[in-house]
C-alpha cells in the first residue's frame, strides 16, 4: 500500500489544467497557428473575398478552393451567451458559474466565434460576474495559452 502524498508546492493548481482542449484539423490548423501569435484570422475566399468559419476546403458562396487567412481586428459584440448549469465535467464545476459566449465579428458579421468572456487573458472562466453579460456588449479578443494545448481566443469587455 502506497501512502505517500505528492510533494507540496507553493503554486495553486492551474484552473484550466483539466478543461477540454480544441483538436485542430488540417483545415483549421492555420487558425490556431495565428492564435498562438496573438492574431485573430479568418479563412477568406481568394476568389469572392467572403470570410468563412469554420475553416473548410471549399467556399460555400462560390465553390472556389482558393483561400487566404485575413486578419481581423479582434473586435465584435456578444451575439448570445449561456451560463452552463449544472456543469457536467469536474474541471468546469470548479469554475461555476462561468459563461460561454458567441461573438459576432465587427468586420464579418456572419462569422460568429464561441469562447468565454473573462476579466483578463489568463483569468479563470468565472472571472466576470454573470450579471455583466449583455447581448450586444462590445468585446475584443485576447489570447490564452491552454496548459498542454493550443492558444485560444477569449474575450474581454471593451468598456470594463
Amino acid at each position: 500500500m502506497n501512502t505517500s502524498l505528492p510533494p507540496a508546492t507553493d503554486t495553486a493548481p492551474d484552473p484550466g489544467a483539466d478543461l477540454l482542449l480544441p483538436v485542430p484539423d488540417d483545415d483549421g490548423a492555420p487558425f490556431w497557428e495565428y492564435a498562438a501569435r496573438g492574431e485573430l484570422r479568418v479563412q477568406t475566399c481568394s476568389d469572392c473575398d467572403e470570410p468563412r468559419f469554420p475553416p473548410r476546403p471549399c467556399c460555400p458562396h462560390c465553390q472556389s478552393f482558393t483561400a487566404h487567412w485575413q486578419r481581423m481586428s479582434g473586435r465584435g459584440r456578444i451575439w448570445s451567451y449561456v451560463l452552463p448549469h449544472p456543469p457536467l465535467l469536474p474541471a468546469y464545476a470548479a469554475q461555476a458559474p462561468y459563461n460561454a459566449i458567441i461573438v459576432e465579428l465587427t468586420e464579418a458579421p456572419r462569422i460568429r466565434l464561441v469562447g468565454n468572456l473573462v476579466a483578463a487573458p489568463d483569468a479563470a472562466l468565472n472571472s466576470v460576474d454573470p450579471a455583466r453579460l449583455r447581448i450586444g456588449a462590445p468585446v475584443k479578443a485576447v489570447f490564452h495559452a491552454l496548459p498542454g494545448g493550443p492558444t485560444v481566443p477569449r474575450w474581454v469587455l471593451e468598456r470594463p
